[in-house]
């Protein structure tokens, strides 16, 4: 059954549109080209059917699909020669999209011309065009990528960002650069992505979104683009756009699709250039509620206890990018009132919220952590949150304000739970303060959530389940994605928290007092029933929410 056919019968056209399509051929344009520019089928839809008739998989051209390294393993003039593009790398295998992958001649080009086997995938001729002109530095235009952007997706807000952009260099105020802003941070807020990294590079410009806790490459415009991208960023973030010598920090305020967005914008000097870093902070795509973060009822009902205490220290701790901050703010959440009074001190303040009195570190005016926390408990607090302890003042600190009859919460940088202990008394605080103030500690990590949409159920190699010593039924079958248009090919959307909870009871308070070794409290927790992070992500695992992958990856490595 021909194409024509096919489309009708499965009534993705109508027999008028397959009539006005074959009228509207010419230049030995093929019948699917056609149908997609006259809008009467969606790519999407036409896909399946071609790859079906080619006899190869097909490939939906997207930001997030293409490897701009491995496309460039292909000359631009080969590639426009023959209508392809090389998707990603894997081993000696390049997978490339054709518009026609049955061509063996032209496969064979491409292998001699890479040194690569060519793994080819059906795409459409239009859209290898046009990805081909974002994937070479040399062929970049702004217009290209930001022609689908809608009027207005992304606006200054005038209470926080001045307009008034006179007195800048004609190249910044040239509105392909400003679109190009305004279409990095719509895409990054429309794929939840928590970072924006602009790297400056020999003859282009990377732009990196961190997605899910993992960077992936966006675009990569020409070298000349940098400066004013920088200007323009420098601009919207009230920093000195003229000091290019020294690091600096700055905020922005947009909206974006009509919702507020907050933007952290960190400058950094490079051989290169200057490196911008913008996290984004949008309230509207976190919680801040304690029973919508995934932690188990019993592990949770072990939280809500210790919050309800009137003083002691309790600690949230994992790697930078675990949740940790937004563990803490959920717990402030749940515990304020116009009855108490509770202060921060954060570096930076991240989220603002109502009720809270939030102190932003400024070490440039000699406000610290420790200085700070000492001027905030003459502030008469009832609860006192602690951004990071970094250093043995402010441990000493916060141990005694938690001595005094204040709730302390902090985060620490450690691997689990029982590390927190040892850690603080490897600062030098006394084993006997720790034991005292101490109430209890949350260790945490973020696991990429398998996606609903490509979901499939596969059996674990061995060698996986031996990274994690496995002890449950190794013939049982686990869930992970496939890899589709939703989750970018990656397989996973979405992260959710694993949690490590380690209340501290009076045995253990004991054993703490006496300075016992990190392997001995890490033992004491397992015979007390304690689950660990790997014993919670392997549940996670077990029920398909996550990979067994992702599980190694995060958590088998501590």
């Amino acid at each position: 059954m021909r194409l024509g056919e096919q489309l009708l019968s499965s009534g993705k056209i109508t027999q008028a549109e397959l009539e006005a399509a074959l009228s509207e051929q010419h230049g030995g344009q093929r019948l699917g080209e056609t149908l997609v520019k006259l809008g009467f089928v969606e790519e999407a839809d036409l896909l399946p059917f071609l790859a079906e008739q080619f006899g190869v998989p097909h490939a939906q051209l997207r930001e997030g699909i293409v490897d701009p390294a491995a496309a460039r393993l292909i000359t631009r003039p080969l590639a426009e020669q023959i209508k392809c593009l090389g998707l990603f790398r894997v081993n000696g295998e390049l997978t490339v999209a054709m518009s026609n992958p049955r061509d063996l001649v032209d496969i064979d080009k491409i292998e001699q011309h890479t040194g690569l086997r060519v793994r080819p995938v059906l795409g459409l001729e239009a859209a290898i065009t046009d990805f081909l002109g974002r994937v070479y530095g040399e062929g970049f235009q702004v217009e290209t990528v930001t022609a689908d952007m809608e009027e207005g997706a992304v606006s200054l807000n005038d209470e926080a960002i001045e307009l008034d952009l006179e007195g800048l260099s004609s190249a910044v105020d040239e509105s392909p650069v400003i679109n190009l802003v305004n279409y990095i941070l719509l895409q990054a807020v429309r794929q939840r992505a928590s970072d924006i990294h602009i790297e400056p590079g020999a003859r282009t410009t990377a732009v990196r979104y961190r997605i899910d806790g993992m960077l992936r490459e966006v675009l990569r415009p020409r070298r000349e683009f940098h400066p004013a991208l920088v200007s323009r960023l420098k601009v919207m973030a009230k920093m000195d756009i003229a000091e290019h010598r020294l690091p600096q920090d700055g905020r922005i305020h947009v909206v974006v699709d009509r919702r507020e967005v907050d933007v952290r914008a960190s400058t950094l000097p490079t051989v290169l250039g200057e490196k911008v870093v913008l996290r984004i902070l949008d309230r509207g795509g976190v919680t801040f509620r304690l029973d919508e973060l995934g932690i188990p009822d019993h592990q949770l009902g072990s939280l809500k206890s210790m919050l309800d205490r009137p003083h002691g220290l309790i600690l949230a701790t994992g790697p930078t990018g675990s949740g940790k901050t937004t563990t803490l703010y959920s717990a402030i959440e749940l515990i304020k009132s116009v009855e108490r009074n509770i202060v921060t001190v954060e570096d930076p303040v991240e989220y603002r919220l109502d009720l809270i009195n939030q102190v932003h570190v400024n070490t440039a005016a000699s406000l610290t952590f420790a200085r700070a926390l000492r001027s905030i408990l003459r502030q008469d607090p009832d609860v006192i949150m602690i951004g990071e302890i970094r250093d043995l003042e402010t441990a000493e600190t916060a141990v005694q304000a938690a001595l005094t009859g204040h709730l302390v919460l902090s985060t620490l940088h450690t691997n689990d739970a029982a590390s927190a202990v040892t850690r603080l008394v490897d600062m030098g605080v006394a084993p006997f303060k720790v034991a005292a103030s101490l109430l209890g500690v949350v260790a945490q990590r973020l696991l990429r959530k398998v996606c609903p949409n490509c979901r499939g159920s596969y059996y674990p190699p061995p060698i996986t389940l031996d990274a994690i010593n496995y002890a449950g039924d190794r013939s049982r079958q686990f869930s992970r994605g496939a890899g589709c248009d939703r989750c970018y090919d990656t397989g996973c959307q979405g992260r959710v928290g694993v949690y490590e909870m380690l209340p501290i009871t009076r045995p253990l308070r004991e054993l703490i007092s006496s300075g016992a070794s990190l392997d001995a409290l890490r033992d004491f927790s397992k015979e007390s029933g304690f689950a660990t992070l790997l014993d919670q992500g392997l549940v996670a695992a077990e029920e398909g929410i996550v990979s067994l992958e992702e599980v190694v990856r995060v958590i088998a490595g501590d």
